[in-house]
């Protein structure tokens, strides 16, 4: 009993694993250069999530590039299945609304949103896409794949210039099962 506590404990205290640079979709100007695998929430929440990432049995990895590109991947050990169930459901309702509450907080903007689907991996994960701009701006786009293992969630996401037609989904839906693959190392 006392030895599947102390694994428990050791799980909760450990990183999942993480997305290298290479599993990023290719950006043909730049290669893609990781940050170190950190615990608890990146500085400023990533576009769409501020709010809804615990704290607690957080970790992130930044990603970048020489243009104009960036990406994140935040990965939450919840304290059960159903927890990351719960957040995991959380994390897409929030996706899924972003470009409409963009739009509340930027009316004189452009925003839409695609869902692009579910993936067969683990617990499932989903990836979304979601275009902003505003006048005398460059217009953004970004992808998010969340996705759970058991008790851990990622959340994996990624942006640039350009809009959704700009978007490499298919890569990033590569990016995003490699990612839940690696949750539990």
């Amino acid at each position: 009993m006392l030895q599947g506590f102390a694994a428990a404990i050791a799980l909760v205290l450990t990183a999942p694993g993480f997305l290298g640079a290479a599993d990023l979709p290719p950006d043909a100007g730049s290669p893609w250069h990781a940050g170190k695998v950190t615990k608890g929430l990146p500085e400023a929440a990533p576009f769409c999530l501020d709010g809804v990432l615990p704290a607690t049995g957080t970790w992130h990895r930044r990603f970048g590039n020489d243009l104009d590109a960036g990406a994140v991947q935040i990965s939450v050990r919840a304290s059960s299945d159903s927890a990351a169930a719960r957040l995991t459901r959380s994390l897409e309702r929030r996706v899924a609304a972003c470009a409409a509450d963009w739009l509340r907080e930027h009316p004189d903007g452009n925003a839409a949103s695609k869902d692009y689907g579910t993936l067969p991996v683990e617990e499932g994960a989903h990836v979304y896409g979601v275009h902003t701009s505003i006048p005398e701006s460059e217009p953004g786009v970004h992808l998010f794949g969340i996705g759970r293992d058991g008790s851990t969630v990622t959340v994996v996401q990624w942006g640039r210039m350009g809009d959704l037609s700009d978007a490499p989904v298919a890569a990033f839906k590569t990016t995003t099962t490699t990612a839940v693959n690696r949750l539990d190392p």
